[in-house]
């Protein structure tokens, strides 16, 4: 199984046509960067479902400061990359096994210039971090769950302010999971409306 099978439907009383955004936490040590929006979920009217999957796997790629960007490479936990100076130029390559075995690593080891090291699942961008400087590694590392939420204002792939972050926290864990359905309840109109709420139903083990 390479990648997990989800649906979210919208059977909440939401009259305001909210925004549902998706992201991961690096709790890898020291990670100092704000999450990105991994999934932003738009114009999902009521009873309505969006399906997407969850991939099992992860891809790295690095810019460096000169505008340039790496093809994106396949990643796991436990494996290391490193950002080099060859022949054609600025490269990303595999460099043997990172210092734990849940965690992904990157080393800028190019002699001069910052990079940003980047992780993608499903293609999006998941995590980043910025400005890693000649000598020094980007470190990720995420547990098999993600962070749901209604929010306003946020942009896939793009970096979320703290506000938001701080108030989406449901957290669900896909660990062990086939295919899920996330059922969104909550709304309303006025001062008659609940919480928004996100759980797991149809659960199909892996």
């Amino acid at each position: 199984m390479d990648s997990i099978q989800l649906r979210l439907i919208n059977n909440s009383s939401d009259a305001n046509n909210s925004q549902i955004v998706m992201f991961q936490k690096n709790v890898a040590p020291n990670f100092d960067e704000l999450a990105i929006a991994w999934r932003v979920i738009s114009n999902l009217g009521r009873n309505d479902y969006h399906p997407f999957e969850y991939p099992l796997g992860m891809e790295v790629n690095c810019g460096d400061s000169y505008g340039n960007f790496t093809p994106s490479m396949t990643a796991v936990p436990s494996q290391s990359f490193q950002m080099v100076l060859d022949s054609s130029g600025n490269v990303l390559k595999p460099n043997g096994i990172a210092t734990s075995p849940e965690e992904v690593e990157v080393k800028n080891d190019l002699s001069t210039g910052a990079i940003s090291a980047n992780i993608l699942k499903d293609g999006k961008l998941l995590a980043a971090k910025t400005s890693v400087a000649p000598g020094q590694k980007a470190v990720f590392q995420f547990k098999p769950t993600i962070f749901i939420g209604v929010a306003s204002q946020v942009v896939e792939g793009k970096v979320m302010n703290s506000a938001v972050i701080s108030s989406v926290n449901t957290e669900l864990s896909f660990l062990g999971i086939a295919s899920a359905d996330i059922i969104m309840t909550g709304g309303g109109p006025g001062k008659d409306s609940s919480l928004f709420e996100f759980k797991l139903d149809n659960i199909n083990w892996a």
